[in-house]
């Protein structure tokens, strides 16, 4: 029988601008599968965002093949593979002139959705994001705090039903509970939704909580990919282990401070 195709798929990908001889991508190879919550970490300049905005076309690959759903996304109409995908960043984006209902409703109605329609969905997702509808549906986004917009401009991405959600420093700008609560808040909504999230990060305690995998990168490269228990425990070369000893290294600290025996 034959397996399912991944939801997202990276073949010998590289990616060279205008005339540098530098890779900002060098031969990456990364499967994604249906469901699946994958971070990708590294220092700025690694190839994370390159790499991420491959998957809806924005950057096309100079060698290697990128696929959605088994498909290679040359072959797909760009404005149409957009509008099947949702996207959190951490600059929301949210128009101030419109209502947070009319925000939220945006993508469904481009794709034609009716105004009930559009109603319901938007009522649906404010209840999800737990700002309550007959509360928050009229109101304006200045009139929210930034973890409240923040919610909206979830709810906004995954307002058209979209299998997946790319996402960029979505919670980097938050306040630390309110980035905490948020967070934790997304991962329930991606599995209750079984989403597939592809998702930039540079805090590796996030992406060690989130994800389900996490690919390292450097310098264009992918350096080591696995769970975030495999690549703290195993880690597969002498970089990788540098970034995801961090996590460790403040929860020992964290361990000693509570036991009375200092940093």
């Amino acid at each position: 029988m034959k397996s399912a195709p991944a939801a997202i798929a990276f073949e010998n990908v590289s990616k060279h601008y205008g005339e540098s001889t530098k890779a900002a991508l060098d031969h990456v190879s990364l499967s994604i599968a249906t469901g699946e919550f994958v971070a990708l970490v590294g220092q700025s300049g690694s190839g994370k965002s390159t790499l991420l905005s491959m998957i809806n076309r924005l950057i096309d690959p100079s060698e290697g093949v990128v696929s959605f759903d088994g498909e290679d996304v040359r072959r797909l109409d760009p404005i149409a593979l957009r509008r099947r995908i949702g996207y959190v960043f951490q600059d929301i984006g949210l128009f101030p002139h419109m209502t947070l209902a009319e925000n939220i409703a945006i993508t469904p109605r481009l794709l034609g959705w009716d105004r009930e329609r559009q109603a319901a969905r938007a009522d649906e997702l404010l209840d999800l994001v737990q700002l309550p509808p007959e509360q928050y549906r009229d109101r304006l986004p200045r009139e929210l705090s930034g973890g409240q917009r923040q919610r909206i401009g979830v709810a906004r991405a995954i307002a058209a039903e979209p299998r997946v959600v790319l996402m960029d420093e979505p919670f980097g700008a938050l306040d630390l509970r309110t980035r905490d609560a948020l967070t934790r808040d997304y991962r329930k909504l991606h599995d209750q939704l079984k989403l597939t999230t592809v998702m930039i990060t540079h805090d590796v305690i996030e992406a060690v909580l989130l994800a389900d995998r996490i690919a390292v990168m450097q310098d264009g490269r992918l350096l080591g990919l696995g769970t975030p228990k495999a690549l703290m425990s195993d880690p597969q070369n002498a970089e990788v282990r540098a970034l995801m000893d961090m996590p460790r290294r403040q929860a020992e600290r964290l361990t000693a401070l509570m036991q009375g025996g200092g940093a």
